[in-house]
């Protein structure tokens, strides 16, 4: 295993403890600071794709490389790290929301849940919603 191997794997391992501690404090906090964590969450995991492109970028043109372009030059939301944030922390939350709509309304109930889980991620992968783009129409 390599440097690089090693750093990844902490990174991705940093971002498992990240994802934990988010469901746990929406555990303990309750819904009304569910959108706040979530952003907090994937802001984080932006953070550290930033950083890691920063560390590539470094690495590429120490080898005499061209370094890769900045995700500033990319257009928003097409991060891996964004989707795949967004994608766990629903899959998560789909747990607490399958159990509440199934038990207030049985198969009916559990079904609008999943169909409202399915329709976020679909706009989100359809880049109808991110939180990167979000930030730059309001400043």
């Amino acid at each position: 295993m390599t440097g690089m191997d090693a750093a990844a794997r902490a990174r991705g391992g940093e971002t498992a403890q990240d994802l934990a501690a988010t469901v746990e404090a929406r555990k303990e906090l309750g819904p009304e600071y569910e959108d706040a964590l979530i952003e907090s969450f994937l802001e984080r995991v932006e953070r550290r794709m930033r950083r890691r492109e920063g560390e590539e970028r470094v690495v590429a043109v120490r080898a005499g490389g061209t370094a890769p372009a900045p995700a500033a030059a990319r257009p928003a939301g097409d991060g891996w790290g964004e989707r795949y944030g967004f994608g766990m922390v629903s899959l998560v939350l789909a747990v607490p929301l399958s159990a509440i709509g199934a038990g207030t309304a049985g198969l009916p109930g559990l079904l609008v849940a999943w169909l409202g889980i399915v329709g976020v991620n679909a706009v989100q992968v359809t880049g109808g919603f991110s939180p990167s783009r979000r930030r730059t129409h309001h400043n």
